[in-house]
């Protein structure tokens, strides 16, 4: 069993847990539940269309940065400009919560995305209810029925859907009209292993309706200019900002340089 297939198995049987704790209906009466959504492509396409993620620790590199509260790196994010921001509100595996999502909600009116393994429609319920703008549906772990129903349920909802793929099959059997993003995973979620040249591969294959954006592995801004050559509008990047001592600090001089 690779770490996705445990992954899955393990935020099943947490969101069955969930369920029991907070019924949906109690969800659906929370004060965000109510806002309007702030749109990621139309961020994205006004900026500079970087997606700056908040990531404590990842299984592939254990722990990444600890040492920063939630709402200090959005704030720094917002003020370096990016497009968006990125939340993982995962905690057995990636030390995150949907504490994060609602303190960063808090703080900045930039779009959030709650990036999760989202496999059950319970969590858009939350994500919506903890200030969510959009949300990650992962191709590697969902069937394109649950794809339509839960990016359809989404859009109910005001919620715009990033769907991340990892080849070629993924990509085929997930397009469809209620999706706005279509992102392009540049790590292999089997090994770990990252290479862009999977973003370049796929670039051609992605209809032009959609929102092209390379996720991982994106360190440098030559990096982004070429990676724009080949139509991709959407940048996500965690760890190069995440690492530093200053998160903000990091993607305002990317930003800049960009």
């Amino acid at each position: 069993m690779d770490i996705l297939e445990q992954i899955v198995i393990d935020k099943k049987k947490e969101v069955a847990l969930k369920k029991q704790l907070v019924p949906q209906h109690h969800l659906e009466t929370m004060a965000l539940f109510e806002r309007d959504c702030i749109s990621v492509s139309d961020r994205i396409n006004a900026g500079s269309g970087i997606i700056a993620e908040h990531k404590r620790r990842s299984p592939s590199k254990s722990v990444i940065n600890n040492n920063h509260k939630v709402w200090e790196v959005a704030k720094g994010y917002q003020d370096a400009g990016v497009s968006a921001m990125s939340v993982l509100t995962d905690l057995h595996y990636f030390g995150g919560g949907l504490e994060d999502l609602q303190m960063a909600r808090a703080t900045v009116d930039l779009p959030l995305l709650r990036k999760d393994f989202t496999v059950d429609p319970y969590q858009i319920i939350e994500a919506k209810a903890y200030g969510a703008d959009f949300i990650l549906l992962i191709a590697a772990v969902l069937t394109r029925e649950e794809i339509t129903s839960f990016s359809k349920l989404a859009h109910t909802l005001g919620l715009e859907v990033l769907l991340e793929v990892h080849n070629l099959e993924e990509l085929q059997k997930s397009i469809m009209p209620s999706l706005n993003l279509i992102g392009v995973n540049n790590r292999n979620l089997k090994t770990f292993e990252v290479s862009t040249q999977i973003s370049k591969d796929l670039s051609t294959q992605i209809p032009d309706d959609f929102i092209k954006v390379s996720e991982s592995g994106i360190s440098d801004v030559v990096t982004i200019k070429e990676l724009k050559t080949y139509g991709y509008q959407g940048f996500l990047i965690g760890e190069n900002f995440m690492k530093t001592n200053e998160p903000g600090v990091a993607a305002s001089e990317f930003v800049n340089q960009l």
